[in-house]
């Protein structure tokens, strides 16, 4: 892992050193940075800013979504599939800590944890001259403690098990790195020390950004983004209290309102539509581009016009959204199929990211989307279970409020059974469907993986039936926590590996 860093940290040397003299140059090392030389004027704080930016916007979609998703119990492998991304989706001995993707998804959270970290110890010895300058640098540092927080946030939630109040103590998060250092063999922190860092990381966040007024649509960090993501960590720690608090403090000021008609949560996923967005990175065709998700769900066929996807939605998946649903036509779309050769046609495929033609570079989709990272629909599901959760009766009614208004947004009708939570929890997979968050969900909320009714047994893999359509995980698996790549284990001997792997 610290190998990882060195890589990272060279990157900023070449950035920073580019435009000193050839003398100068020979004064330092080739394989290190001189950290003097990186952050100086108001003009390499930028710099450093856009890079964090353009770092942040690559740590989401792509696999840091699909790999949780297709391991859910959402979809089923077609025969075309070709084994991308199989070892998750079949769990067991196929899925081990060499897998070559855990390591990726590691080691980029990692890299923007270094970087945010150098900015976080070095911004301070940049010169600033006036009193805007100052209030820049304030605010780089701010986005710096958001960038961490958000980024030990994800990978306490995929590499430990789920936060339990009572043992957070004492069971093992991931390693706290908190300066650079390419010598550290950093050792797991316990999960209350990690939780405890994240929460600090976003207190200052919310201090150095408070002045950075919010948009709809935003694609800078502002006053709410820390907010928005406290919420979310604070109900992974079932603290249902302060998550309640933490949403109710953004869905109070009415900034963000719900979007109420097919067409425009159609255009929110189809064309990029700003509604309800928190925040969203910045997007643009040719060069800056994000990763992306619709690939491996759709798989257009440009010569034929069909599909080919790797993955298919499953038929209890489709009918869990009624008919009246907004977001059924939206997030799937029946297509016509080759898989094998063979036609198959009016099968339902997820369409929640089909490409936005804003961003092609060819006459074809590239899928690309602008990823919508945080939402106010999600601060509506937050408040809902925790407030559900919480045993407080207060709390417990305007989660019914919270609950019925994005259902009545979405076209469908009020609560009206006596489980509030399970309510929320249906509502919750609806509404973030495909979007990297069922498998998290299901760990957090110590349930099964459980797959069953496949829309077509004749165009999926069904051998072995219990590693494919029948897959039945016990809440208790081993696998709901990603294994530590096994080379930062042998790496890194103060690491101690997850059970199981």
């Amino acid at each position: 892992m610290n190998k990882l860093f060195k890589y990272s940290v060279l990157g900023l040397t070449a950035i920073s050193l580019t435009t000193s003299c050839t003398k100068q140059l020979d004064l330092f090392p080739e394989d290190s940075i001189e950290l003097t030389q990186s952050f100086k004027t108001m003009a390499d704080a930028n710099s450093w800013d856009l890079g964090n930016y353009n770092r942040f916007r690559g740590i989401q979609y792509g696999s840091y979504a699909i790999y949780a998703d297709v391991q859910s119990d959402m979809v089923n492998a077609t025969l075309d599939y070709g084994n991308r991304n199989g070892n998750p989706h079949r769990w067991g001995q196929s899925f081990l800590s060499d897998d070559q993707t855990l390591r990726p998804i590691w080691a980029g959270y990692y890299n923007v944890i270094a970087n945010a970290n150098l900015a976080i110890q070095n911004l301070s010895s940049v010169t600033a001259p006036t009193v805007a300058d100052k209030a820049l640098i304030n605010r780089y540092l701010g986005n710096a403690y958001f960038t961490r927080a958000f980024c030990y946030s994800e990978l306490v939630k995929r590499f430990a098990k789920a936060y339990n109040p009572t043992s957070a103590n004492s069971d093992l998060g991931v390693p706290l790195v908190l300066t650079y250092n390419v010598a550290s063999r950093p050792a797991r922190a316990t999960m209350k020390a990690v939780y405890d860092q994240i929460l600090a990381d976003i207190n200052l966040a919310k201090t150095n950004l408070a002045t950075v007024n919010p948009l709809i649509g935003a694609t800078q960090f502002n006053r709410n983004t820390p907010i928005a993501l406290e919420a979310r960590v604070r109900l992974m720690m079932q603290d249902w209290a302060g998550a309640h608090t933490a949403a109710e403090t953004i869905l109070a000021a009415g900034t963000y309102p719900l979007a109420t008609t097919q067409a425009i949560i159609n255009a929110m996923w189809k064309t990029d539509a700003s509604n309800e967005v928190i925040y969203r990175p910045a997007v643009s065709a040719p060069n800056e581009l994000p990763a992306t998700i619709g690939g491996v769900y759709l798989g257009l066929i440009p010569a034929t016009g069909r599909f080919a996807p790797d993955f298919l939605p499953s038929q209890w998946v489709v009918d869990s959204f009624e008919n009246a649903d907004f977001r059924k036509l939206v997030y799937f779309a029946q297509l016509n199929l080759t898989i094998q050769g063979s036609a198959v046609n009016s099968v339902w495929c997820v369409n929640k990211f089909p490409g936005n033609p804003a961003l092609f570079t060819t006459a074809n989709t590239n899928y690309a989307h602008q990823p919508r990272v945080f939402t106010v629909s999600e601060l509506f599901l937050i408040s809902a279970e925790a407030g559900a959760r919480s045993g407080n009766p207060a709390l417990v009614t305007q989660a019914t409020t919270r609950y019925n208004q994005l259902r009545a947004a979405r076209g469908v009708s009020a609560f009206a059974g006596s489980d509030l939570f399970a309510a929320v929890r249906n509502e919750r997979f609806r509404e973030m469907a495909f979007q990297g968050e069922r498998l998290w969900d299901l760990k957090r909320w110590n349930m099964p993986c459980v797959r069953s009714s496949p829309q077509n047994l004749s165009i999926i893999l069904t051998n072995p039936a219990a590693s494919f359509h029948q897959l039945n995980i016990a809440a208790n698996n081993d696998q709901f926590t990603w294994g530590i790549p096994s080379w930062d284990i042998i790496a890194n001997p103060n690491l101690v590996q997850n059970p199981g792997w």
